[in-house]
């Protein structure tokens, strides 16, 4: 899915979609190999739909936006605070909070969008299990909410932040002292951006042979029933093991 960002690369502005590749204007191979440590914000960017029901949300769900289901499902992890921290997607915020249904927060609510390999799929997941609540309550379809749901997207600002990794060993260290917003670029938000779906870390460590351990390992980190706080101190935690460096957060 084509998704805008801003890369501030420098002093430079550059507007790209995510399936662009980032611009490179260095020359030297040592370089070119390094990890390129990156900053983000997600600017959100209203969409102008919105429902009043379980109904209502339904029908837009259906035709909204792909960009705004990321959005509710991913954003919450780069604000500053949010309402419901038990609920892990805005669905089912609403769904306890403004529908006051719990039946369907609960279920909303255990969805990982990591199972999914395409939005149109967890779509149709969130659509699967709104239907079958609505067709287990004569009243709840229509019932009015106490706060309309809002579809958001999302922009994301990238900040280059001239910071780089150019050896495996360093990254402990330099996770460390990465920004949260460094943590969701690089590690969340890079699955949209890499070819195989895969974390930056991976991305970088998989034509290294002898790092496929760590690979592996990555791979086994779901990040999304937790904090970036948690997901950093969990990164830090399993390069300082697998380098045995010691490194405090």
């Amino acid at each position: 899915m084509a998704k805008e960002e801003i890369v501030r690369e420098g002093r430079g502005i550059e507007v790209r979609t995510s399936s662009d590749s980032p611009s490179n204007n260095h020359v030297n191979n040592r370089e070119k190999c390094c990890f390129y440590i990156k900053d983000c914000a997600l600017v959100s960017i209203s969409t102008g739909k919105k429902a009043y029901s379980l109904a209502e949300l339904l029908d837009q769900l259906r035709g909204i936006h792909p960009g705004s289901i990321y959005h509710h499902f991913w954003s919450r992890l780069l604000r500053p605070s949010f309402d419901h921290p038990e609920f892990h997607n805005d669905f089912a915020a609403w769904a306890h909070h403004d529908i006051h249904d719990e039946t369907l927060a609960e279920r909303l609510n255990i969805i990982d969008p990591q199972d999914f390999n395409t939005l149109e799929d967890l779509r149709q997941e969130l659509i699967d299990n709104i239907e079958e609540r609505m067709d287990e309550s004569e009243f709840l379809p229509w019932a009015k909410a106490k706060a309309p749901f809002y579809f958001v997207r999302s922009q994301i600002v990238v900040l280059d932040t001239g910071r780089r990794i150019y050896h495996p060993e360093e990254l402990a260290q330099a996770v460390a002292s990465m920004s949260l917003g460094s943590i969701f670029y690089h590690f969340i938000d890079a699955r949209r951006r890499t070819a195989d779906g895969v974390d930056d870390f991976r991305a970088w460590l998989q034509p290294m042979e002898k790092y496929q351990d760590m690979v592996e390992s990555l791979a086994n980190i779901d990040p999304y029933f937790t904090t970036l706080s948690e997901l950093k101190e969990e990164l830090v935690i399993l390069f300082s093991k697998y380098f045995k460096t010691g490194v405090n957060l």
